[in-house]
């Protein structure tokens, strides 16, 4: 393969990337194919990436391959397809090249093999005749194959295959079946079977006979070893090994084995087939030494010996990389590999052998060339073999020449540095080889001394500058391809101070502040600020941080200060020449955080123990702490009393006390330092106090009334925080006026509240003393105050007299008696019953008054209808005995029609009103005068004079007619508004206002006029 010539690099060249030699993407690997599949394509992948894109060629067996003269074989990218396979002229080693204008790479090898399996040769076998008790072997005669086997034997006829132990075994090295010891039973047929493991092609030999002596019988003999493994055995690492060991012998031998320097088998090697097989899995490097396997009977023993020798691939541990170096600079690379045997190295360009002569030196695994040219560009591998593989790696070397460049490295136009600082000016342009430099400032050299060096990268270092130093610098950069320069001027300012940083303080959380930060600097220079917090950088559009100030402030205001911000605070003032920097410690005090693991570890029926761990005390020291309890009989938290009263800052520990026994609570610690209490802490765990007796007693024990022969007696029952235990109930106890004697009763209802004691012997309202107590399953608790109570009385006995009543109106009944002169039972009042029909219970009323009362107006009957009517005295027992009813009919309704077209006049005071008179139905009651509301004035006429008072007011008037069923509906209503200070009588100068509003100083009145009618006067208003 030629190569075109290499190019001139220069920089652009190689900073653009436009050449890079081939890199493997994908490389080919080697391929077993099954013959019967010779009729397929094989393909043989090869991929690269390079710029510009590569081309390819195969070799064979070191051979380039003439793709133009050869139609089995083409490419498809980099990839070789060999079509119409040949079992003869395909198989081989093939290795693929990918090349470019920058260089040639070849890739690992591949062997391309075929796998098959021939048939046996079709011929009888000879029978083999043993006698028993003798070993034999039966010989497979493995027919011509390529690629892995496996062997197995069929006895008699398929698919009976022999069965493998002590005495029978089949060799997977030479296929042959071994039986230790003949037995009767081992007589037949016996055929060998062959398989492939590639192409899984399966092949059967012809049967072969054994068969039984019958000269006698074989006697007892020693082991005598028939398979065995070679003496030098290679074990690549990794791999699995299979050592096979076999021998004939009467009785049959017994195998063991050993490793020969005495070292146990690790827990990895397995034994198979009765020992016959030794498998080492994953073979390694202390794996390797002697092993002997050994056969004994009784006759005697045999040992069969050799030696597992350890070998690897070569493995890269050490490798070059792309290189670009200047022309006539000097190429040192190495590369090593690891392996067994040690690999040894070979060196390519462009896939070619590179050998030592004039600057080339090529040792080992190294590769130095001197005094580079452009001819030395390209791509090289190294390569490192031993015999059992061989491994590629791939670099380029570019060689690279071109004048000086300052691109991407030119001086700063202006650089700025304060007075007293060190000013490093670089210059360091591409230039192949290296340029040598010359600095001068405006036109002048610049000659070094104690405060001015130059380095031999080119780098000038000014120390200590003052204003003399300012300028224009310039670096002159010169190889024998040419020269280059670049140019920068340097301004010197006075330093920047701070003239006001921040301070350490002390603030409390949600209050706001501004930490100062403000400098004085030179005109020239740009400043910035910035603020870190704890070591992070500030941002702007946080919710608490705002930087406030112009050019010479860079002030942090911090809104609503929360706990998190405690801290330190660093104002950075960033200018072009140089960065300051003040610090500021921010503590935050806050209410204390919550306690923590709040927990109950002792309890009886009236305290419990409290410990818990303190929270942070958030920048105060902590005052005291508060505990608060929560029932389900408690609305809330509540605060408890406890031991001590007053629980420090530095006690971790109290006894809440005057806690109600047999209750579960709930406890929650908050503590409290001079910003403020905190919030609670977590609530700890329900506990419930122990029982105890009951120390409360029901309240407002009372009772009476019930039933004849009763005695009721009531309480308020004693709440449930209150009952201190299990089985809670209560304790009555009666006795009667003059008795000494206490008759006690108990209920185990806790929520029960009264109590009916009943015996005939209890006299009517008869006067007792009361008292209920309380009791649980620890005991009796305390009784209440006693109390005097009576007993059920029965109902009065006597009869009202002089009962009679009359219709008031349409709508009431006024009914009237004589109150009992004696009866021997309390009377508390009298009750009248009414009704209209018997056969209509839903007309029934009744109203009851007082004992001292003797009528009763019954109101909101139906008007004109008749009503039956009796009266009964009554006390808590009931009602006594009702006198015969009376009936009694109201009257008829008033109009339902209103006094309609109301005229009036106002002169003066004097106010003058007229209306259409009411005409009564039928079924109402006839019109016997009007009711004019103002100051409740009645006439018969449908008229009505009125003086009204001379005041600033308003007067609302209403009229109503007037009958014996009583008043009928309003009239709309009138208002009038008089005016203080009025005129005199004529109309012409009455004065009156209708209002439509309702002022607070409204006045109403009322008047009656009689139902006679009265001529108009004067003016008239209509309504």
């Amino acid at each position: 393969l030629r190569l075109p010539e290499t190019l001139l690099l220069s920089t652009d060249c190689l900073d653009s990337g436009l050449y890079h030699g081939p890199r493997w993407r994908m490389e080919p690997g080697d391929l077993f194919i099954p013959v019967d599949s010779i009729e397929e394509e094989a393909t043989l992948t090869c991929d690269a990436k390079s710029t510009p894109p590569p081309q390819y060629r195969w070799s064979l067996n070191g051979t380039f391959i003439n793709l133009s003269l050869d139609r089995r074989r083409r490419l498809s990218g980099g990839n070789l397809i060999i079509s119409s396979l040949d079992r003869y002229r395909d198989v081989g080693v093939y290795q693929c090249m990918a090349y470019n204008t920058a260089g040639a790479i070849l890739s690992r090898r591949a062997h391309l093999k075929f796998a098959y399996l021939d048939h046996f040769k079709v011929h009888t076998r000879s029978a083999v005749s043993v006698r028993e008790g003798q070993g034999v072997v039966l010989l497979c005669g493995t027919p011509t194959s390529s690629g892995d086997l496996t062997y197995a034997w069929v006895f008699n006829e398929y698919p009976y295959f022999v069965q493998q132990d002590n005495r029978r075994f089949v060799s997977q090295q030479t296929g042959n079946l071994y039986i230790a010891k003949v037995e009767p039973s081992d007589v037949g047929n016996y055929t060998c079977v062959v398989m492939n493991s590639v192409t899984k092609g399966k092949v059967h030999s012809s049967p072969t006979s054994l068969i039984l002596r019958t000269d006698g019988v074989m006697g007892e003999y020693e082991p005598k070893i028939e398979v065995n493994f070679p003496d030098n055995v290679p074990a690549a690492k990794g791999s699995t090994v299979t050592l096979e060991c076999f021998a004939l012998g009467n009785p049959v031998p017994e195998i063991t084995w050993k490793r020969a320097n005495g070292v146990p088998f690790p827990s990895k090697v397995k034994m198979k087939y009765a020992n016959a097989v030794l498998e080492i899995p994953s073979f390694q490097q202390e794996d390797t030494g002697g092993y002997e396997c050994v056969v004994e009977n009784k006759m005697g023993k045999n040992t069969a010996a050799g030696l597992l020798a350890f070998y690897a691939k070569p493995q890269w541990i050490q490798t070059m990389k792309d290189t670009a170096l200047a022309i006539e600079d000097t190429l040192d690379w190495e590369c090593r590999a690891s392996g067994k045997p040690k690999p040894i190295y070979t060196w390519l360009k462009n896939g070619q052998p590179l050998l030592s002569r004039d600057r080339i030196l090529v040792k080992d695994g190294a590769l130095s060339v001197s005094v580079l040219t452009l001819s030395d560009a390209g791509m090289y591998q190294c390569v490192a073999e031993n015999e059992h593989s061989i491994i590629y790696f791939a670099a380029e070397l570019m060689v690279l020449a071109s004048p000086p460049d300052f691109t991407g490295t030119v001086l700063r136009a202006l650089l700025k540095a304060k007075v007293g600082s060190t000013v490093t000016l670089e210059c360091k342009p591409q230039a192949y080889p290296l340029a040598s430099i010359l600095w001068k400032k405006g036109n002048l050299p610049i000659l070094t001394n104690n405060r001015i060096t130059l380095s031999p990268d080119g780098t000038l270092r000014l120390a200590n500058v003052s204003k003399s130093d300012a300028g224009s610098y310039t670096c002159f950069a010169r190889n024998r391809f040419g020269m280059s320069s670049t140019t920068g001027r340097l301004l010197v300012t006075d330093p920047t101070r701070i003239t006001q940083g921040p301070l350490d303080m002390e603030i409390i959380v949600g209050e706001s502040i501004v930490l100062p930060c403000q400098v004085s600097s030179d005109p020239v220079l740009d400043v910035s600020f910035s603020w870190a917090f704890n070591g992070q950088l500030i941002a702007n559009d946080d919710g608490h941080f705002e930087l406030v100030g112009g050019r010479t402030a860079g002030d942090l205001m911090i809104r609503n200060i929360q706990l998190n911000h405690t801290g330190k605070y660093i104002c950075v003032v960033d200018t072009d020449v140089e960065s300051l920097s003040a610090v500021a410690v921010l503590i935050v005090k806050g209410p204390p955080s919550p306690p923590e693991s709040v927990t109950v570890e002792e309890v009886t029926d009236s305290t419990a123990q409290l410990v818990w761990t303190p929270g942070r005390d958030n920048g105060s020291p902590l005052i005291n702490y508060i505990v608060q309890t929560r029932t389900l009989f408690t609305v809330g938290w509540q605060r408890v009393n406890t031991v001590p009263e007053t629980i420090d800052g530095s006690t971790l520990t109290a006894t809440v006390v005057d806690l109600n026994a047999w209750v579960e609570y709930e406890f929650r610690v908050l503590a409290r330092n001079s910003v403020g209490v905190g919030e609670p802490s977590p609530v700890s765990l329900k506990t419930r106090t122990e029982d105890a007796v009951p120390d409360a007693a029901p309240g407002d024990v009372g009772g009476g009334g019930g039933s004849r022969s009763e005695l009721v007696i009531t309480w308020e029952p004693v709440p449930e925080e209150l009952q201190n235990g299990e089985s809670f109930g209560y304790i009555i106890a009666f006795r009667a006026f003059g008795e000494v004697s206490w008759t006690h009763v108990a209920t185990s209802a806790p929520g029960a509240s009264r109590y009916v004691y009943r015996n005939e012997s209890i006299a009517p309202f008869s006067p007792f003393h009361v008292k209920v107590g309380t009791y649980n399953s620890k005991g009796q608790g305390p009784f209440s105050p006693v109390v005097t109570i009576y007993s059920a009385e029965i109902e009065p006995s006597g009869l009202p007299v002089g009962v009679w009543a009359r219709s008031v109106s349409a709508y009431e009944i006024e009914v009237n008696w004589q109150a009992l002169s004696f009866t021997p039972e309390r009377v508390l009042g009298y009750e009248v019953v009414y009704w209209e029909d018997d056969t209509k219970p839903e007309t029934m009323g009744k109203v009851r008054v007082p004992w001292n009362h003797t009528s009763v107006t019954v109101s909101g009957l139906a008007g004109h209808t008749q009503y039956f009517l009796t009266v009964s005295a009554f006390n808590t027992a009931g009602t006594g005995p009702f006198l015969p009813a009376i009936n009694v009919t109201t009257k008829k309704p008033p109009p339902s029609q209103p006094p309609l077209d109301i005229e009036w006049t106002l002169i003066g005071s004097q106010l003058s009103l007229y209306w259409e008179p009411v005409v009564a139905l039928e079924s109402e009651s006839e019109v016997t005068g009007y009711q004019v509301n103002v100051n409740t004035l009645t006439t018969t006429n449908s008229t009505a004079e009125l003086k009204l008072p001379e005041v600033d007011d308003e007067y609302i008037i209403h009229i109503q007619s007037l009958s014996e069923g009583g008043l009928g509906p309003a009239s709309d209503a009138i208002r009038v508004h008089q005016l203080s200070n009025s005129s005199s009588s004529s109309s012409s100068s009455s004065i009156f206002i209708i209002s439509g509003t309702k002022r607070s100083s409204t006045r109403f009145w009322r008047v009656t006029v009689p139902a006679k009618t009265v001529k108009k006067s004067l003016d008239w208003h209509k309504i």
